[in-house]
């Protein structure tokens, strides 16, 4: 999976469309220097948010809903669970690159 520079939300909802079904890690800033990291699913994509199913202990599942804005700005990474490569390149990356 080759890591994809994006520049808007549909740009990253298309995307994710199309891995409804794949696994991915995700790695979310939840502020306060608090980050959690999960191995999940995406299960199903909507207009303004995507919904990860993510594997709980003692075999529970949960289902966790992200923003697409969120995923733009680097609030929230994806990555390739095999390879561990980023999906998206968050706007702040880029710009920091150029």
């Amino acid at each position: 999976m080759d890591e994809m520079p994006v520049n808007h939300v549909d740009e990253i909802k298309e995307k994710l469309a199309d891995m409804v079904g794949d696994s991915l890690r995700v790695k979310a800033n939840m502020g306060r220097t608090r980050v959690v990291e999960r191995m999940g699913t995406v299960k199903t994509v909507h207009p303004s948010v995507f919904v990860v199913e993510v594997n709980e202990r003692r075999g529970r599942t949960s289902r966790l809903s992200y923003q697409y804005v969120d995923v733009l700005t680097g609030t929230v990474e994806l990555f390739d669970p095999e390879t561990g490569e980023r999906i998206f390149t968050p706007v702040t990356t880029q710009t920091e690159e150029h």
